[in-house]
């Protein structure tokens, strides 16, 4: 399929609210980092335990992987979100090359969430809430994306993975999310469990 094409309304109103909650994580985690900046003695409001430390987050090397903090690179990405969710919301389409362009950005961006999480859980050895959220917005957008172009025949796959995604579309998220969080359980076992 070459054409344009647009999406129904729950596809585009996943769109907004994964890119409203990343907006909005990014955005206090942007303004956390200008007051430990300000004030490195600073301690985030949800800083809430050795584990749960927003503040050994954002101190760490991670925390500005581009040579800026992270978060002003979400406030940007999932702008971009918000934006294409509300134009299809209003009607608009979009051609393949705009999907793929798009679909691009999402992998760099469950790509990069996935580094995080990584670097977060083994090497930090803290979790910031907020990051977190940026997560869970970030895992289900790259799925349903991947599953709109597949279906829509932007991305080729067999007959029966385009009849999967069409039907189950929410089992793939759920499972990433569900191992993330299995992650997160066992590395702080002891912790969650005393």
């Amino acid at each position: 399929m070459t054409g344009a094409a647009g999406a129904g309304r729950p596809f585009a109103l996943l769109l907004v609210l994964t890119g409203a909650a990343g907006l909005l994580a990014s955005w206090v985690i942007t303004l956390d980092k200008f007051k430990l900046l300000q004030d490195p003695g600073f301690v985030p409001g949800c800083s809430l335990n050795p584990v749960v430390s927003c503040g050994s987050v954002m101190k760490s090397d991670q925390a500005s992987a581009f040579g800026f903090p992270n978060p002003m690179l979400g406030l940007v990405a999932y702008g971009v979100v918000v934006c294409v969710g509300v134009s299809l919301l209003a009607g608009a389409a979009f051609p393949r090359w705009y999907w793929l362009t798009f679909t691009a950005g999402c992998l760099f961006g469950v790509g990069f969430v996935s580094w995080l999480q990584f670097e977060s859980l083994y090497r930090i050895d803290a979790l910031c809430l907020w990051c977190c959220l940026a997560w869970a917005a970030t895992i289900p957008l790259f799925w349903y994306v991947v599953a709109f172009d597949v279906r829509r025949g932007f991305l080729p796959a067999p007959a029966a993975l385009r009849t999967f995604l069409a039907e189950f579309t929410w089992l793939v998220p759920a499972l990433h999310i569900g191992i993330v969080g299995m992650l997160i359980l066992t590395r702080w076992w002891d912790f969650w469990t005393s």
